[in-house]
């Protein structure tokens, strides 16, 4: 009897080949598992149905050689086995030997090296700071109000340099001044993490403008405090850019004087599957309580950094729909967003994952997290939307995404 074929790993990138001399789907694996890039040609993808743990080699022949009239041969459905196998894309032990190492090397390190330096903005110092000074340039907005906080995108900041720019453009001027001797507590969506779990790391997180310190006394209360809900040294934290590209906004508007306390937000998967608030979790709960406790304590020397993203619609995203940015179907979402935002600047948590809950999150919001975990935390803030915006990740395929400032309501 033929042994079933592995199962192909979940949350892999999979995308049709952006190459027209290669046709087929391209696969990387957006943990670093593994840096291979590989590009499957048309027939063989047909196959990758197959990958289930259950279905056999001789499954997966009969059905390509159905489709191509002819025989395939079974070398040819080895060959692409054995190249999934050996590059970690498949649930096998090369995979669980890959993962195993790569976390070991992370939790080695002494610290956070960038991810995404020169692929999500330039690599060298001088550079970085010539490109954000152009996105920041016409955007420098100082307020004169104490603020607790802002948030901006996640997205790449090529993309959503606008909406970057007018959440730091606030930091300018008496802006920063604020900011002096203060702990930045940055939350960001954690793209890759366990689903009710918050991640932490104790690590510098280095970057092309330097090195940002952790405000270790604060990571080790929240440790001690919130017991099982953290993901201590949580991998995620080597591969996530949502907290990454708020480091270098910060970074060019403060220099790297303050220290941070980066926490990586998993998703409120049980939540959103049972209809149930997030703090219906104990353990969620149990974070929330000590995150809010952390911000009594040291409420005057705090600032808030949230790195989210809003909706996702389009082909990339699993609708049927083509979408375009600020058209048809987008100018409906649009309307959505800014009525989710409104429950968010109102301080009204409990509003806001009414409006999240419906169908699991139709709009497929991966700021849900931080914001709510920031508005039971901190109930008193109050948001203002500085700037919306629509983009076209793809030509078939919108991601939203918006500029919030926080401040406490005058007395």
């Amino acid at each position: 009897m033929h042994e079933p074929l592995p199962r192909l790993r979940p949350g892999l990138d999979i995308f049709p080949s952006p190459l027209p001399e290669r046709p087929g789907l391209l696969f990387r694996d957006p943990f670093k598992y593994s840096e291979q890039i590989l590009i499957i040609p048309p027939l063989l993808s047909a196959a990758l149905s197959f990958f289930d743990g259950q279905s056999t080699l001789l499954d997966a022949q009969a059905y390509l050689t159905k489709l191509a009239g002819q025989l395939v041969p079974s070398d040819i459905i080895e060959s692409l086995v054995e190249t999934l196998r050996e590059n970690g894309f498949l649930e096998t032990t090369e995979f669980q030997r890959l993962r195993k190492a790569r976390h070991a090397e992370f939790a080695r390190a002494s610290v956070r090296m960038p991810a995404h330096a020169g692929s999500g903005y330039p690599e060298q110092g001088a550079e970085l700071q010539a490109k954000l000074d152009e996105y920041l340039k016409d955007h420098q907005q100082p307020t004169t109000k104490p603020i607790l906080g802002l948030a901006a995108p996640h997205v790449s900041p090529w993309g959503g340099w606008q909406s970057y720019a007018s959440a730091y453009g606030r930091l300018s001027g008496i802006g920063s001044e604020q900011l002096q001797d203060k702990t930045v507590i940055l939350l960001g969506t954690s793209h890759y993490g366990q689903p009710e779990r918050f991640g932490l790391t104790r690590k510098p997180f280095v970057t092309p403008l330097g090195t940002l310190q952790p405000e270790t006394e604060m990571i080790n209360w929240l440790t001690a405090h919130a017991g099982d809900a953290i993901v201590q040294e949580d991998y995620c934290h080597a591969i996530e850019h949502s907290l990454e590209f708020q480091c270098i906004f910060l970074q060019q508007m403060l220099g790297s004087g303050f220290k941070i306390v980066p926490i990586l937000c998993g998703p409120f998967a049980q939540a959103l599957y049972t209809g149930e608030a997030p703090e219906s979790d104990d353990q969620v709960q149990r974070f929330f309580d000590a995150l809010g406790e952390l911000a009594d304590r040291h409420r005057e020397n705090l600032f808030w950094v949230l790195g989210i993203d809003l909706a996702h619609i389009g082909r990339r995203y699993g609708d049927q729909l083509i979408a375009r940015a600020n058209e048809d179907e987008m100018l409906e979402v649009q309307e959505q967003d800014l009525e989710r935002l409104a429950a968010v600047c109102d301080g009204q948590s409990d509003e806001f994952f009414e409006q999240v809950a419906p169908e699991q999150d139709r709009l497929k919001w991966c700021g849900f997290s931080p914001l709510y975990t920031f508005l039971r935390a901190v109930p008193e803030a109050r948001g203002e939307v500085l700037r919306y915006q629509q983009w076209n990740i793809d030509d078939e395929s919108v991601v939203s995404f918006a500029a919030l400032e926080f401040s406490a309501p005058e007395s």
